[in-house]
Protein backbone atom coordinates (compact mmCIF):
# COMPACT_ATOMS: atom_id res chain seq x y z
CA UNK A 1 0.00 0.00 0.00
CA UNK A 2 3.01 2.28 -0.24
CA UNK A 3 1.80 3.47 -3.66
CA UNK A 4 -1.46 4.66 -2.09
CA UNK A 5 0.44 6.36 0.74
CA UNK A 6 2.71 8.12 -1.77
CA UNK A 7 -0.33 9.19 -3.81
CA UNK A 8 -2.07 10.58 -0.71
CA UNK A 9 1.00 12.42 0.57
CA UNK A 10 1.60 14.02 -2.83
CA UNK A 11 -1.95 15.37 -3.02
CA UNK A 12 -2.08 16.46 0.63
CA UNK A 13 1.22 18.34 0.45
CA UNK A 14 0.08 20.12 -2.71
CA UNK A 15 -3.27 21.14 -1.20
CA UNK A 16 -1.48 22.37 1.94
CA UNK A 17 0.05 25.12 -0.19
CA UNK A 18 -3.46 26.63 -0.28
CA UNK A 19 -5.18 25.27 2.85
CA UNK A 20 -2.68 26.03 5.61
CA UNK A 21 -2.66 24.17 8.94
CA UNK A 22 -5.57 21.80 8.17
CA UNK A 23 -3.79 18.57 7.26
CA UNK A 24 -6.29 16.37 9.12
CA UNK A 25 -9.25 17.87 7.24
CA UNK A 26 -7.44 17.54 3.91
CA UNK A 27 -6.69 13.91 4.77
CA UNK A 28 -10.38 13.26 5.55
CA UNK A 29 -11.35 14.80 2.21
CA UNK A 30 -8.91 12.53 0.42
CA UNK A 31 -10.23 9.52 2.37
CA UNK A 32 -13.72 10.33 1.11
CA UNK A 33 -12.42 10.67 -2.45
CA UNK A 34 -10.51 7.37 -2.35
CA UNK A 35 -13.52 5.63 -0.77
CA UNK A 36 -15.71 6.99 -3.61
CA UNK A 37 -17.98 8.88 -1.24
CA UNK A 38 -19.35 12.40 -0.90
CA UNK A 39 -18.56 14.95 1.80
CA UNK A 40 -20.56 17.55 3.70
CA UNK A 41 -18.45 20.47 4.92
CA UNK A 42 -20.30 22.23 7.71
CA UNK A 43 -18.61 25.44 8.77
CA UNK A 44 -18.86 29.22 9.00
CA UNK A 45 -18.14 31.40 5.93
CA UNK A 46 -14.59 32.36 5.01
CA UNK A 47 -12.60 29.39 6.34
CA UNK A 48 -11.69 27.92 2.94
CA UNK A 49 -14.40 25.42 2.01
CA UNK A 50 -14.46 26.44 -1.66
CA UNK A 51 -10.66 26.62 -1.87
CA UNK A 52 -10.41 23.09 -0.46
CA UNK A 53 -12.61 21.71 -3.24
CA UNK A 54 -10.80 23.68 -5.96
CA UNK A 55 -7.39 22.63 -4.64
CA UNK A 56 -8.30 18.93 -4.69
CA UNK A 57 -9.66 19.24 -8.24
CA UNK A 58 -6.58 21.09 -9.54
CA UNK A 59 -4.18 18.67 -7.83
CA UNK A 60 -5.75 15.68 -9.60
CA UNK A 61 -6.72 17.32 -12.88
CA UNK A 62 -10.45 16.67 -12.51
CA UNK A 63 -13.15 18.84 -14.01
CA UNK A 64 -14.62 21.15 -11.37
CA UNK A 65 -17.98 22.94 -11.20
CA UNK A 66 -19.54 25.02 -8.50
CA UNK A 67 -23.29 25.29 -7.89
CA UNK A 68 -24.43 28.22 -5.77
CA UNK A 69 -27.69 27.01 -4.28
CA UNK A 70 -30.51 29.55 -3.85
CA UNK A 71 -34.20 29.17 -2.96
CA UNK A 72 -35.32 29.87 -6.55
CA UNK A 73 -33.07 27.20 -8.13
CA UNK A 74 -34.78 24.41 -10.08
CA UNK A 75 -33.72 20.74 -10.40
CA UNK A 76 -32.93 21.31 -14.10
CA UNK A 77 -30.40 23.96 -13.04
CA UNK A 78 -28.48 21.11 -11.40
CA UNK A 79 -28.91 18.13 -13.72
CA UNK A 80 -29.31 19.86 -17.09
CA UNK A 81 -32.08 20.34 -19.60
CA UNK A 82 -33.13 19.18 -23.08
CA UNK A 83 -33.32 22.04 -25.60
CA UNK A 84 -35.00 21.84 -29.02
CA UNK A 85 -32.60 22.50 -31.88
CA UNK A 86 -34.49 24.14 -34.75
CA UNK A 87 -31.81 23.20 -37.29
CA UNK A 88 -31.77 19.47 -36.58
CA UNK A 89 -35.40 19.40 -35.37
CA UNK A 90 -34.28 17.29 -32.41
CA UNK A 91 -33.91 17.78 -28.71
CA UNK A 92 -30.32 18.18 -27.48
CA UNK A 93 -29.26 17.57 -23.91
CA UNK A 94 -27.30 20.37 -22.29
CA UNK A 95 -25.63 18.92 -19.19
CA UNK A 96 -25.87 20.76 -15.90
CA UNK A 97 -23.01 21.48 -13.51
CA UNK A 98 -23.53 18.19 -11.65
CA UNK A 99 -21.97 16.39 -14.63
CA UNK A 100 -18.45 17.46 -13.57
CA UNK A 101 -16.06 15.12 -11.72
CA UNK A 102 -15.77 17.25 -8.57
CA UNK A 103 -18.89 19.28 -7.80
CA UNK A 104 -19.05 21.91 -5.08
CA UNK A 105 -22.64 22.56 -4.00
CA UNK A 106 -22.31 25.75 -2.03
CA UNK A 107 -24.84 26.36 0.76
CA UNK A 108 -26.85 23.28 -0.16
CA UNK A 109 -29.41 23.96 2.57
CA UNK A 110 -30.54 27.17 0.81
CA UNK A 111 -32.18 25.18 -2.00
CA UNK A 112 -35.71 23.83 -1.71
CA UNK A 113 -36.19 20.11 -0.95
CA UNK A 114 -37.25 19.55 -4.58
CA UNK A 115 -33.91 20.88 -5.85
CA UNK A 116 -31.95 19.08 -3.15
CA UNK A 117 -33.55 15.83 -4.30
CA UNK A 118 -32.04 16.36 -7.77
CA UNK A 119 -28.73 15.38 -6.20
CA UNK A 120 -30.00 12.13 -4.67
CA UNK A 121 -29.75 10.03 -7.83
CA UNK A 122 -26.39 11.54 -8.78
CA UNK A 123 -24.90 10.89 -5.33
CA UNK A 124 -26.42 7.47 -4.78
CA UNK A 125 -26.20 5.92 -8.25
CA UNK A 126 -23.71 8.21 -10.05
CA UNK A 127 -26.14 8.99 -12.83
CA UNK A 128 -28.76 11.59 -13.68
CA UNK A 129 -32.08 11.02 -15.43
CA UNK A 130 -33.45 13.89 -17.52
CA UNK A 131 -36.61 13.53 -19.65
CA UNK A 132 -36.50 9.76 -19.27
CA UNK A 133 -32.88 9.43 -20.46
CA UNK A 134 -30.19 8.33 -17.99
CA UNK A 135 -26.74 9.91 -18.23
CA UNK A 136 -23.87 8.27 -16.30
CA UNK A 137 -21.40 10.43 -14.38
CA UNK A 138 -17.77 10.50 -15.42
CA UNK A 139 -15.54 8.88 -12.80
CA UNK A 140 -14.24 9.87 -10.38
CA UNK A 141 -17.33 11.68 -9.09
CA UNK A 142 -17.30 13.57 -5.80
CA UNK A 143 -19.86 15.97 -4.37
CA UNK A 144 -18.53 18.44 -1.81
CA UNK A 145 -21.49 20.20 -0.20
CA UNK A 146 -21.20 23.13 2.19
CA UNK A 147 -23.63 24.58 4.67
CA UNK A 148 -23.49 27.25 7.36
CA UNK A 149 -24.38 25.74 10.78
CA UNK A 150 -25.09 29.16 12.31
CA UNK A 151 -27.46 30.90 9.90
CA UNK A 152 -30.91 29.30 9.65
CA UNK A 153 -32.97 32.11 8.08
CA UNK A 154 -33.98 31.23 4.52
CA UNK A 155 -32.64 27.68 4.72
CA UNK A 156 -34.20 24.24 4.31
CA UNK A 157 -32.77 21.53 6.61
CA UNK A 158 -31.35 18.56 4.73
CA UNK A 159 -33.65 15.52 4.96
CA UNK A 160 -32.35 12.30 6.48
CA UNK A 161 -32.16 10.59 3.06
CA UNK A 162 -29.88 13.37 1.81
CA UNK A 163 -27.67 13.40 4.90
CA UNK A 164 -27.29 9.63 4.76
CA UNK A 165 -25.76 9.87 1.28
CA UNK A 166 -22.85 11.92 2.57
CA UNK A 167 -20.03 9.57 3.52
CA UNK A 168 -18.38 12.01 5.95
CA UNK A 169 -19.26 15.31 7.59
CA UNK A 170 -16.19 17.43 8.21
CA UNK A 171 -15.32 20.98 9.22
CA UNK A 172 -12.30 23.21 8.75
CA UNK A 173 -12.58 25.50 11.75
CA UNK A 174 -10.67 28.69 12.34
CA UNK A 175 -6.89 28.56 11.84
CA UNK A 176 -4.48 29.09 14.71
CA UNK A 177 -2.92 32.55 15.06
CA UNK A 178 0.36 31.30 13.61
CA UNK A 179 -1.39 29.69 10.63
CA UNK A 180 -3.56 32.75 10.06
CA UNK A 181 -0.43 34.88 9.86
CA UNK A 182 0.98 32.43 7.28
CA UNK A 183 -2.23 32.86 5.28
CA UNK A 184 -1.71 36.64 5.26
CA UNK A 185 1.86 36.21 4.03
CA UNK A 186 0.85 33.66 1.37
CA UNK A 187 -1.80 35.96 -0.12
CA UNK A 188 0.16 39.21 -0.09
CA UNK A 189 0.63 39.34 -3.87
CA UNK A 190 -1.96 36.81 -5.03
CA UNK A 191 -3.81 33.64 -4.15
CA UNK A 192 -1.81 30.36 -4.04
CA UNK A 193 -4.66 28.57 -5.86
CA UNK A 194 -3.70 30.42 -9.05
CA UNK A 195 -0.26 28.78 -9.08
CA UNK A 196 -1.36 25.33 -7.96
CA UNK A 197 -0.43 22.61 -10.43
CA UNK A 198 -1.66 19.09 -11.13
CA UNK A 199 0.54 16.58 -9.27
CA UNK A 200 -1.24 13.27 -9.99
CA UNK A 201 -3.42 11.96 -12.78
CA UNK A 202 -7.04 10.86 -12.79
CA UNK A 203 -5.87 7.39 -13.79
CA UNK A 204 -3.64 7.21 -10.70
CA UNK A 205 -6.65 8.15 -8.57
CA UNK A 206 -8.80 5.43 -10.14
CA UNK A 207 -6.03 2.87 -9.56
CA UNK A 208 -5.68 3.97 -5.91
CA UNK A 209 -9.47 3.64 -5.45
CA UNK A 210 -9.21 0.02 -6.60
CA UNK A 211 -6.13 -0.74 -4.48
CA UNK A 212 -7.74 0.32 -1.20
CA UNK A 213 -10.49 -2.25 -1.71
CA UNK A 214 -7.89 -4.98 -1.16
CA UNK A 215 -7.07 -3.88 2.39
CA UNK A 216 -7.77 -6.78 4.78
CA UNK A 217 -10.53 -6.34 7.37
CA UNK A 218 -10.64 -9.05 10.03
CA UNK A 219 -13.96 -10.47 11.20
CA UNK A 220 -13.29 -8.99 14.65
CA UNK A 221 -13.02 -5.52 13.09
CA UNK A 222 -16.22 -6.10 11.11
CA UNK A 223 -18.01 -7.10 14.33
CA UNK A 224 -16.60 -3.99 16.03
CA UNK A 225 -18.02 -1.78 13.25
CA UNK A 226 -21.43 -3.48 13.40
CA UNK A 227 -21.49 -3.21 17.22
CA UNK A 228 -20.67 0.52 17.08
CA UNK A 229 -23.38 1.24 14.53
CA UNK A 230 -25.86 -1.04 16.30
CA UNK A 231 -25.42 0.80 19.59
CA UNK A 232 -26.29 4.12 17.92
CA UNK A 233 -29.74 2.63 17.29
CA UNK A 234 -30.14 1.37 20.87
CA UNK A 235 -28.66 4.35 22.72
CA UNK A 236 -31.19 5.95 25.14
CA UNK A 237 -30.58 9.44 23.68
CA UNK A 238 -31.04 8.27 20.09
CA UNK A 239 -34.32 8.57 18.21
CA UNK A 240 -32.88 7.34 14.90
CA UNK A 241 -29.52 5.57 14.69
CA UNK A 242 -27.10 5.09 11.82
CA UNK A 243 -28.21 2.99 8.85
CA UNK A 244 -26.33 0.05 7.29
CA UNK A 245 -24.85 2.68 4.96
CA UNK A 246 -23.09 3.97 8.07
CA UNK A 247 -21.51 0.54 8.61
CA UNK A 248 -20.37 0.46 4.97
CA UNK A 249 -18.91 3.94 5.35
CA UNK A 250 -16.87 2.93 8.38
CA UNK A 251 -15.73 -0.21 6.58
CA UNK A 252 -14.61 1.56 3.39
CA UNK A 253 -13.04 4.62 5.00
CA UNK A 254 -11.14 2.45 7.50
CA UNK A 255 -9.64 0.58 4.55
CA UNK A 256 -8.51 3.88 3.03
CA UNK A 257 -7.06 5.17 6.31
CA UNK A 258 -5.07 1.96 6.67
CA UNK A 259 -3.83 2.22 3.06
CA UNK A 260 -2.60 5.81 3.37
CA UNK A 261 -0.77 4.68 6.52
CA UNK A 262 0.99 2.05 4.33
CA UNK A 263 -0.86 -0.84 6.01
CA UNK A 264 -2.70 -3.61 4.17
CA UNK A 265 -4.92 -4.35 7.18
CA UNK A 266 -7.36 -2.33 9.30
CA UNK A 267 -6.85 -1.81 13.05
CA UNK A 268 -9.45 -0.63 15.61
CA UNK A 269 -7.83 2.83 15.73
CA UNK A 270 -8.82 3.34 12.09
CA UNK A 271 -12.45 2.74 12.96
CA UNK A 272 -12.37 4.89 16.11
CA UNK A 273 -10.70 7.79 14.28
CA UNK A 274 -13.47 7.89 11.66
CA UNK A 275 -16.56 7.03 13.73
CA UNK A 276 -17.39 10.65 14.59
CA UNK A 277 -17.22 12.08 11.05
CA UNK A 278 -18.87 8.99 9.56
CA UNK A 279 -21.81 8.53 11.93
CA UNK A 280 -22.71 11.73 13.82
CA UNK A 281 -24.63 13.33 10.93
CA UNK A 282 -26.74 10.18 10.52
CA UNK A 283 -28.15 10.36 14.05
CA UNK A 284 -31.30 12.05 15.29
CA UNK A 285 -31.42 12.53 19.04
CA UNK A 286 -34.66 11.90 20.92
CA UNK A 287 -36.93 14.82 21.90
CA UNK A 288 -36.07 14.35 25.58
CA UNK A 289 -32.34 14.45 24.79
CA UNK A 290 -32.83 17.53 22.59
CA UNK A 291 -34.36 19.35 25.55
CA UNK A 292 -31.16 18.61 27.48
CA UNK A 293 -29.08 19.93 24.54
CA UNK A 294 -27.56 16.51 23.84
CA UNK A 295 -25.56 16.63 20.62
CA UNK A 296 -25.25 13.62 18.25
CA UNK A 297 -21.47 13.89 18.66
CA UNK A 298 -21.87 13.24 22.38
CA UNK A 299 -23.87 10.10 21.58
CA UNK A 300 -21.12 8.85 19.24
CA UNK A 301 -18.46 9.58 21.83
CA UNK A 302 -20.43 7.57 24.40
CA UNK A 303 -20.84 4.73 21.89
CA UNK A 304 -17.10 4.63 21.19
CA UNK A 305 -16.35 4.43 24.90
CA UNK A 306 -19.00 1.77 25.52
CA UNK A 307 -18.13 -0.79 22.81
CA UNK A 308 -15.15 -3.01 23.75
CA UNK A 309 -12.20 -2.71 21.37
CA UNK A 310 -11.32 -6.08 19.81
CA UNK A 311 -7.92 -7.56 20.57
CA UNK A 312 -5.46 -9.14 18.16
CA UNK A 313 -5.52 -12.84 17.39
CA UNK A 314 -3.01 -15.17 15.82
CA UNK A 315 -3.95 -16.52 12.42
CA UNK A 316 -2.80 -19.96 11.39
CA UNK A 317 -1.05 -20.20 8.02
CA UNK A 318 -1.10 -23.14 5.73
Amino acid sequence: MKEVQAFANTVIENVERVIIGKRQTIELTLIGLLAQGHLLIEDVPGVGKTMLARSIAKSIGCTFRRIQFTPDMLPSDVTGVSVFNQKTLEFEFRPGPVMAQIVLTDEINRATPKTQSALLEAMGERQATVDGVTYPMKRPFLVLATQNPIEYEGTFPLPEAQLDRFMLRISLGYPSKVDEQKILDAQQFGHPIDELEQVVTVQELLEAQQQVKGVYVDDLIKKYIVDLVGLTREHPDSYLGASPRGSLTLYKTSQVRAAISARDYVIPDDVKALAMVALAHRLIVSPSARIKDVDPRAVIQDVIQSVPVPGARVQSRG
